[in-house]
């Protein structure tokens, strides 16, 4: 069975291009054209001429439709539901620090959804590898140092769909932790630290080629100590996540962000159960937070607590609050984090031989129609 999608306005990390056409053949994108002239397909599907941009790629979630990652099958399912209306049509699963007994668990059931859903593309371990004084949201009880057994550990029971682990880098055996994680093919992001402007250049030349959340649970940007973003931002080779919601990072220093590292900002949800669903008392991990005005915390204190963010928000606080161009707010959705994952030979794109991802945007910037492997998702 083929689809043509006809009548939109394309929009990728290429550009924009009007009265474009998509041929899809089972999950992949077979032809692309603009004009009149169709090809025969089984189904069409007219866009309307409103923008059509690729499957959006979430790197850091935690949850959302008031369901966690953290939890069971169905609470999985439940979440990925929520983003997926909002354009996330591919999924990193974010655990917070927990028992490692827990997390084990918790990553082979991950492990096993991935080998039946291809939309989720494995797991994100935020914790357990975090300091104590930068840990966020994160249980302290249940933070420790990498030692070689329990990362040896963690990677078995991922049964090779850990993605990306949040390490940091001054912890005792972080940096032979890391090692080991790039040479299994984990994505080390580095994050939730102390860390110094020299120890970030160290880990990112030992293989690390991401930075957790930028600005948030980390040193900012001082005249005399540059720090962990400022070592993001000269290195081509690390990939910046950013949560651009209005709260975890000001617009302005958001468009800085785009400014210094371009083509190289991943907008990420770092979403907990709350996001797409309404304000109140929630679980993030072993922890209880509070969601007020869509802000979530710990309960009893101002810590920022993940976000309740979807995708779509992100690109419309990108385009119309920091002035990000419509085709790089894009790119930082889809492109940019493919290429974190070494995803971005089949993901990112409206061209052929990728997969058939696509989002229908109206003029707003609003969702209104998600397709993923060529299919309707919701």
């Amino acid at each position: 069975m083929t689809i043509l999608f006809h009548g939109a306005r394309k929009l990728d990390a290429r550009g924009e291009v009007d009265d474009f056409w998509m041929l899809v053949d089972g999950d992949t994108i077979a032809a692309t054209g603009s004009g009149r002239e169709l090809p025969p397909s089984t189904e069409r599907v007219d866009v309307g001429g409103h923008w059509l941009v690729p499957g959006f790629l979430d790197l850091h979630c935690h949850g959302g439709g008031s369901h966690s990652y953290d939890d069971g099958p169905e609470e999985i399912v439940g979440a990925l539901a929520t983003h997926r209306a909002h354009g996330t049509t591919r999924s990193v699963l974010s655990l917070v620090a927990n028992p490692i007994a827990q997390l084990r668990e918790s990553l082979g059931v991950i492990a096993d959804l991935a080998a039946s859903d291809p939309l989720v593309l494995g797991s994100h371990l935020e914790g357990p590898f975090l300091a104590s004084g930068r840990r966020g949201a994160h249980n302290p009880d249940f933070l420790i140092d990498p030692t070689p057994y329990v990362v040896e550990e963690l990677l078995g029971a991922s049964r090779g769909t850990l993605r990306q682990l949040t390490i940091a880098p001054e912890l005792s055996g972080a940096l032979e932790a890391i090692d080991v994680l790039v040479e299994n093919g984990v994505t080390v992001a580095i994050g939730h630290s102390e860390m110094t402007f020299e120890l970030a250049q160290e880990t990112f030349d030992r293989g690390a080629r991401l930075l957790t959340h930028a600005f948030n649970a980390m040193p900012g940007i001082h005249h005399r100590a540059p720090g962990p973003v400022v070592a993001a931002f000269e290195d081509d080779r690390v990939i910046i996540e950013l949560i651009l919601d209005g709260e975890h990072v000001h617009p302005d220093v958001a468009a800085m962000a785009f400014n210094s590292a371009p083509g190289r900002i991943a907008l990420i949800t770092d979403a907990m159960a709350a996001a797409g669903s309404s304000d109140g008392d929630y679980r993030l991990g072993s922890l209880n937070v509070t969601v007020r005005d869509g802000l979530a915390v710990l309960s009893g204190t101002s810590t920022i607590a993940g976000s309740t963010l979807t995708q779509d928000v992100a690109l419309r606080c990108a385009i119309e609050r920091s002035g990000v161009s419509p085709a790089d707010a894009v790119e930082a959705l889809t492109l940019t984090p493919a290429r974190a994952l070494g995803l971005e030979h089949r993901h990112g794109y409206l061209a052929p031989g990728y997969v058939a991802d696509a989002v229908s945007l109206d003029h707003e910037w609003r969702v209104d129609g998600v397709w993923a492997d060529g299919q309707p998702v919701g």
